[in-house]
């Protein structure tokens, strides 16, 4: 059984609050399309296009995308998947991108992960990288068998400029200026539902089971 009618849910949340494993879930269990803006954003970034640069630039100083370019982006993306149901990751961010977005579409619900500052700090600002191989290190738990140095090679770790404590602050500074408006906009709207908490495994079966209630028609894949 298939989706009885149309879903057009959006995701937010603070970098590193558990966004994509909850999409990458929700998407599975309800059999919604997939969009997250960060994969856009590093595909035109990986293939190195002018805009691509441009993103690279932001990213870089912890600074989001200017909306106008977002909107353009994601909006083509949504056009191009005609009349589905779909999940949007990491858009709108702004005030400016969810009016872009309501000209076009009709948001069913948004879900806003609220997960401590605190706590994503130290989930971020603990990853350290073997860039060679990619292997991620967590210093809290999941660390090097010798500090600062890869288990496999012994060559040294580093931590991502994306990573680092000054770039995380600059993110969630960011992303809290620009954001907090948006979740208001929608509240009043009446579709936002905020979950709270520090680990995603605690916030998903919450997740689960108010999808559950706006989607009774759903045959449930193993989650």
């Amino acid at each position: 059984m298939a989706l009885q009618k149309i879903f057009r849910a959006v995701i937010m949340g603070p970098p590193g609050s558990g966004k994509g494993t909850v999409s990458a879930r929700i998407t599975k269990t309800f059999r919604l399309n997939h969009l997250s803006s960060g994969d856009i954003l590093r595909g035109n970034i990986n293939a190195k296009t002018e805009l691509g640069l441009l993103l690279k630039s932001c990213i870089d100083q912890g600074q989001l995308v200017p909306d106008h370019v977002m909107s353009r982006l994601i909006l083509s993306d949504l056009r191009a998947m005609g009349k589905s149901s779909w999940l949007l990751d990491g858009f709108p961010r702004t005030v400016s991108q969810a009016e872009a977005l309501d000209d076009a579409y009709s948001v069913d619900t948004v879900i806003n992960l609220n997960v401590p500052f605190q706590t994503i700090k130290q989930r971020l600002t603990s990853r350290w990288t073997h860039l060679p191989s990619g292997r991620v290190y967590n210093i809290d738990f999941n660390p090097p068998k010798v500090p600062g140095f890869d288990d496999v090679t012994g060559e040294p770790l580093v931590q991502r400029v994306d990573d680092t404590p000054e770039t995380v602050t600059r993110r969630l500074k960011s992303y809290e200026t620009q954001t907090e408006p948006v979740l208001e906009y929608y509240r009043s709207k009446g579709v936002l539902e905020t979950f709270s908490g520090t680990e995603t495994n605690k916030i998903w079966p919450h997740v689960k089971a108010f999808l559950h209630r706006k989607l009774p028609s759903i045959n449930q894949e193993a989650a």
